[in-house]
């Protein structure tokens, strides 16, 4: 069965591409077609700008007119269209990144090393990346695979590169606006221009609200499970005289979000008596400082300081002899610095390139956790966390032959952490890690190129919090990650085209696994958590992407994601999990996108998405269920303004996020799966208006 939808699935996405050739090149005999070409992209995450041609890994961009036409208020909008990208819901935003399968679904207690990196104009939201709205924004990079030269031991599984629009010197003032069920309603303002001569400047604002798509009955509410979202971001260019120049970026973002999405039932109709929160108060900021040469230097400086606050009722209900709620207090600080140079364009021999690094950042978090009965606290856990990261790293791109390269790349990164909380515990973890990449690449002509990478990721271990947690299962160690790619990248600027595909082998090492269990099947709060390292596990698969615009006014674009993820020779508590799947990795993600704009202004876009099913925990069996989702937006855009409505989920698919196996029901509390549904059909309108 699993066999024959694989193959129904890559069947039809080849059928797409063979269709787009097709009719791209029946249409490349038409005049009208040479006005409409792809532009060309430039990825940023990497050590050095890039082309997207010339990038020996997996990436995936999503440029802004695709935020624009394909989001409505958030990044989580669009994530569907990253192939083997998925997340773990149990927060209003999401939080908790997964790549090929690897990623975390939570952070309840312990060290907060995450994964998956997340990056927003230079500012490290690794673990905490709630703040990155969609007004404004000018590119997502998600990069797939270990980072182990990039970001080091925060991007095991890759990074997410989120950047804001850059500004510049043409006047710019924008209004946009949108409302729609539920309560959606958003009010957003961007201006910017030329601050003097030699500076640019951008700023943008917004306000966004919407009650959610729970219906509280005990409280007769429909907002419990809100969105109140504020945005503030600024972002200026300075040139300091002919060779140095600066990027500032500073941000604050507020959300004050309602956190009310499981009900008994299962259903979207909550009965709690305590409705929880989900808030994270954002602020950051970040300089680049540049000079070009003989030699370019670059100096990047960011600072992080979150304020989460994360409440839910733990019964789902209202019975005051059954009345439990969890608090979780959460002060998060990121101070990061790297000092970077890189050989210019005309240093050392012809293709040659290099760049050598020094890196340092300092993580701090204060970590409150309150379990209340009755509005009564009745434990307490009060942490503090303090980690030092410091690394040095390099690449050196060196061409081979006419039509041959090789890329080498190292990073050798240090932590020590300190954690010490109320109940005693204190740990002084510290390791030396590293990790590196080397990629050899082909270039057949000028559109097609062939890369075989092979890389080495690493991630930070760590320890186990708790008076009952056994003494042999305190720490675990780092986990190593090695990945084996052979990619393919085919970019036609002038035919509209681009193709790439990546097959890919990662083999985990000492791989971290995080469980749980209830310990007392009366109180729903009462859950250890334990991350252990299991032997080995292995994640192989394929990720495909084409774009084509086949005439003015059409455009197709596809994108395959098939994953095979399992654990190697692992038990725990009692349950073999060798050959089992690990949690939130769908083997099948699919995303095929029909684009049409007419000459006089009017525009359509519909993008269908498929998940396949997967394990909600490694703690449990349960799965989730196979969704397929319909999004769809038709407008009209004139020279200054435009507008368009919008239906998300028009298929009305009833879907879970997020799902936990436990005892919540007296008297006998039986285990049970209870789910956070996704978001119903729903419908509105965007407006804009700009300047220019």
């Amino acid at each position: 069965m699993l066999k024959s939808r694989v193959t129904v699935f890559f069947g039809l996405f080849l059928c797409v591409i063979s269709v787009t050739t097709a009719l791209r090149d029946a249409a490349a005999e038409t005049p009208e077609s040479v006005d409409y070409l792809l532009e060309e992209v430039v990825v940023t995450a990497m050590l050095r700008p890039v082309k997207l041609q010339d990038v020996t890994a997996s990436v995936t961009i999503i440029d802004a007119r695709t935020l624009r036409e394909a989001g409505l208020q958030h990044l989580e909008d669009v994530l569907l269209l990253v192939p083997n990208l998925n997340w773990a819901s149990g927060t209003s935003r999401p939080r908790y990144f997964q790549l090929r399968g690897i990623g975390e679904t939570d952070q309840w207690q312990g060290a907060p090393n995450p994964s998956v990196g997340f990056l927003f104009d230079g500012m490290d939201f690794s673990g905490i990346g709630m703040p990155a709205t969609l007004i404004d924004l000018g590119q997502v990079e998600v990069l797939r695979g270990p980072q182990g030269t990039t970001l080091g031991a925060n991007a095991l599984a890759g990074l997410i590169n989120v950047s804001s629009v850059a500004p510049r010197a043409e006047p710019a003032l924008a209004l946009t606006g949108s409302f729609g069920e539920a309560g959606v309603g958003s009010i957003g303002l961007v201006a910017g221009g030329e601050l003097t001569g030699e500076s640019t400047w951008r700023a943008v604002a917004e306000r966004h609200r919407a009650d959610g798509s729970r219906r509280n009955l005990h409280l007769a509410r429909d907002d419990t499970n809100g969105l109140a979202e504020d945005t503030l971001r600024w972002r200026s260019r300075h040139a300091l005289g002919e060779r140095w120049s600066a990027d500032v970026s500073l941000l604050h973002v507020d959300q004050d979000n309602g956190f009310d999405a499981f009900a008994i039932d299962n259903s979207r109709n909550t009965v709690s008596d305590d409705p929880g929160s989900d808030r994270q108060r954002s602020r950051g900021a970040s300089l680049i400082l540049e000079r070009v040469g003989q030699w370019r230097f670059r100096s990047l400086t960011s600072l992080v300081d979150a304020d989460i606050g994360y409440a839910f009722d733990g019964d789902w209900g209202h019975d005051p002899e059954y009345d439990f709620t969890s608090r979780f207090l959460r002060d998060r600080r990121v101070l990061s610095q790297d000092f970077r140079l890189l050989s210019s364009d005309d240093t050392g021999r012809a293709g040659q390139s290099w760049v050598l690094g020094l890196y340092g950042m300092r993580v701090r978090e204060a970590n409150d956790q309150l379990d209340l009965y009755g509005g009564e606290v009745y434990r307490a856990l009060v942490s503090d966390y303090l980690a030092d990261h410091r690394a040095l790293y390099g690449t050196l791109e060196l061409p081979l032959a006419v039509k041959w390269g090789l890329t080498v790349g190292a990073r050798l990164e240090h932590r020590s952490a300190d954690y010490q909380d109320s109940d005693g515990s204190f740990v002084t973890p510290s390791e030396t890690m590293w990790g590196g990449n080397l990629a050899l690449r082909y270039l057949w002509d000028a559109n097609r190129s062939a890369y075989l990478g092979l890389a080495r990721g690493y991630k930070a271990g760590g320890f186990n919090i708790g008076t009952v947690i056994p003494v042999d299962r305190r720490e675990f160690s780092a986990e190593l990650l090695h990945s084996l790619e052979l990619g393919y990248k085919h970019e036609n600027i002038e035919r509209s085209r681009r193709f790439e595909a990546t097959l890919f082998y990662m083999r985990r090492a000492d791989q971290q696994v995080s469980t749980s269990a209830q310990l007392d099947p009366g109180d729903p709060l009462s859950f250890i958590y334990l991350t252990d390292n299991a032997a080995r596990g292995e994640n192989f698969g394929l990720e495909a992407a084409i774009t084509q615009r086949l005439t003015q006014r059409w455009s197709l674009a596809a994108t395959a994601g098939l994953l095979r993820s399992r654990f190697l020779d692992y038990s725990v508590d009692d349950r073999d999990l060798s050959g089992r799947a690990q949690a939130h990795a769908p083997e099948q993600q699919f995303s095929f996108t029909a684009d049409y704009r007419h000459e006089s202004g009017w525009f359509a876009r519909a993008d269908v998405q498929y998940v396949a099913a997967f394990y909600f925990s490694d703690s449990h069996e349960q799965r989730s269920r196979a969704y397929r989702l319909l999004n769809a937006r038709i407008g009209y855009a004139a020279e200054r303004w435009r507008v368009d409505a919008w239906l998300r989920n028009a298929l009305d698919e009833n879907y879970a996020q997020r799902g936990f196996f436990f005892g919540n029901e007296p008297p006998d509390f039986p285990d049970k799966l209870y789910l956070q549904l996704a978001e119903p059909r729903r419908a509105g309108v965007n407006f804009s208006w700009n300047l220019q």
